[in-house]
């Protein structure tokens, strides 16, 4: 596994770097395929001194994306908190892989699309809701391939998003997929 290390507003020395190293080295003898490992660490001003740094750490296994973010006072506290969140969602990341392939070699396939029903109009206009205004702090940019909407809806847990923006290999167009507060899945696809 290939450690990236980046900080920002802050200076690493030797020493925290073998720190991160040797923290994040069980992971990938936990998780046989992770590519590369983004570690993105920034002191940021906030009120309170506790959380000033920002570790947010970022694998690709296997074309899946794990991520965990997490602030604490030092370098150090703040990578131990992030490896701990990191290594919770490996765990959870290899219980549904391994049970997937479970499933599909004993020939059980569930299916989000399976559950969608569509929801009755109703004849109320919508609410015109004006947001404050805000400005772009970030602008992320990745590789897109193809997924199924079961493997999007995955991805979308494991990072722990709200929404996930993909292309569906099915109609090769781009879909956002994000989860009701029923519990239940929604996929927005253009018209054709």
């Amino acid at each position: 596994m290939e450690l990236l290390i980046t900080a920002r507003n802050l200076e690493l020395n030797d020493s925290i770097e073998a720190y991160i190293q040797k923290k994040f080295a069980p992971l990938g003898r936990r998780l046989r395929g992770i590519g590369e490992a983004k570690v993105e660490i920034q002191r940021q001003a906030t009120r309170s001194a506790q959380d000033n740094v920002v570790v947010q750490v970022t694998l690709s296994v296997n074309g899946t994306l794990l991520r965990a973010q997490e602030r604490a006072a030092t370098v150090n506290a703040a990578v131990d908190v992030v490896a701990q969140a990191l290594d919770r969602q490996v765990m959870r990341y290899k219980e549904r892989h391994f049970a997937s392939l479970r499933a599909k070699k004993a020939g059980v396939h569930s299916s989000i699309r399976a559950s969608e029903t569509e929801e009755p109009l109703s004849g109320e206009e919508p609410e015109l809701v004006i947001a404050p205004s805000g400005s772009v702090v970030r602008v992320k940019r990745f590789a897109m391939k193809p997924l199924s909407v079961e493997d999007a809806a995955e991805q979308m847990e494991f990072l722990g998003h709200e929404f996930f923006f993909f292309i569906n290999a099915a109609s090769n167009q781009y879909n956002v997929i994000y989860r009701r507060r029923d519990g239940d899945y929604t996929v927005i696809e253009p018209e054709r």
